[in-house]
């Protein structure tokens, strides 16, 4: 038998709370399973010792200090590599994270995979093509999780595939929402794109219908204090602000809550939807990007128009509301979570992109008929 393929995955460390880094640290914990690959993992985000560490609470000195030590860390660490899996966002965030990555990749003649992962995508490519298009053509594959993604990639000439997010089910417990109560989670980063105002705006129209109504909001960010005053104008009662939660405690979270309240501006494929999912949350989203490929309208959520508060209660109270509807959400979404996002679902995707057949005994015969 061959040597196991080495991978490395480039990627944001859970140092820095957010989606890339969740997927990031599931798929190395997957990907170390796999007998046919040698994995790695270099962060974006560098952690240093000492005095160093000191620096990097330094605005300005932070990014050149990180950026330094992470070209270090690539140049001494993609030399022995094969295949270079590089994670990426958008904006200045892809040409300080991805960009040297894949310029390092292609120096050593590696495959280069570019994970994109922004729902940012089309106004990124738009207003940054001098940028962002030749790092795209340098990389040997493009992978994003959605069709969405795909359908933009396309527009600017660039081939992409599309490799879904995926939940570890078996860690999020299930439970049916027989008759919901009017218990309410949303757990997106306070960025502005993200709109958790709309969530609160919306919450409040709930609770003039609901007084008994609940809500704990999971996450953080610049707009934390415009959201916490934001509340107390609109007088919310009922409503708990947690901060950031790390993924390992999000399950007790979704196991609590008997809706989940989303409102994007721009989105992909948010992991918390899937998550949602996972848990036999009723999901009552809007429809920005890649939401639309997930989410079908009441089949297994609940869509509102973008920045529209007003929809978006409409559509939580008809969970609260409208018999055996978040029942039957619930199933339809557990259903969706099992069959096309868990890693049995995207394990053999993955290895396609790496270079390597669909299931390790496959690798196996292939290299001994290579022998033979």
């Amino acid at each position: 038998m061959s040597s196991p393929i080495r991978v490395c995955i480039v990627a944001p460390s859970l140092d820095i709370l957010g989606g890339q880094a969740v997927v990031a640290q599931r798929l190395v914990a997957q990907l170390r399973r796999d007998p046919d690959i040698e994995l790695s993992f270099v962060p974006h985000n560098p952690q240093l010792p000492g005095l160093f560490r000191y620096m990097q609470r330094v605005k300005y000195l932070r990014t050149f200090v990180t950026s330094l030590v992470y070209a270090v860390s690539l140049l001494r660490k993609l030399r022995n590599q094969d295949v270079i899996h590089v994670f990426s966002a958008s904006y200045w965030s892809f040409l300080l994270a991805p960009t040297p990555a894949v310029i390092i990749g292609k120096a050593y003649r590696k495959r280069v995979i570019l994970n994109y992962r922004s729902g940012e995508a089309a106004d990124h490519l738009a207003r940054w093509r001098r940028t962002a298009l030749p790092v795209l053509r340098m990389a040997d594959s493009v992978v994003v999780p959605s069709q969405y993604l795909v359908d933009v990639f396309a527009e600017f000439g660039i081939a992409a595939r599309a490799i879904s997010n995926f939940v570890e089910a078996d860690k999020i417990p299930f439970r049916e929402r027989t008759n919901p109560k009017p218990r309410f989670i949303a757990n997106r980063n306070f960025a502005p794109h993200y709109n958790v105002s709309c969530v609160l705006q919306a919450f409040a129209l709930v609770q003039q219908r609901v007084p008994e109504a609940e809500l704990i909001v999971a996450g953080d960010g610049e707009q934390r204090e415009l959201l916490h005053e934001l509340a107390r104008t609109l007088g919310l009662r009922n409503t708990r602000f947690v901060g950031q939660v790390p993924p390992e405690r999000m399950a007790e979270l979704y196991d609590a809550a008997d809706v989940y309240l989303n409102a994007p501006n721009i989105d992909n494929m948010p992991n918390s939807i899937i998550e949602a999912f996972a848990a036999g949350i009723p999901v009552v989203t809007t429809s920005a990007g890649g939401i639309r490929h997930i989410v079908s309208h009441d089949r297994n959520g609940l869509l509102a128009s973008i920045n529209d508060h007003a929809a978006l209660a409409a559509q939580a109270i008809r969970v609260l509301t409208e018999a055996g509807l978040g029942h039957r959400l619930s199933q339809c979404a557990r259903q969706d979570v099992l069959s096309k996002y868990t890693w049995s679902a995207v394990h053999a995707r993955w290895r396609r992109a790496y270079g390597l057949p669909d299931h390790p005994q496959q690798c196996q015969m292939v290299n001994a008929s290579r022998k033979g």
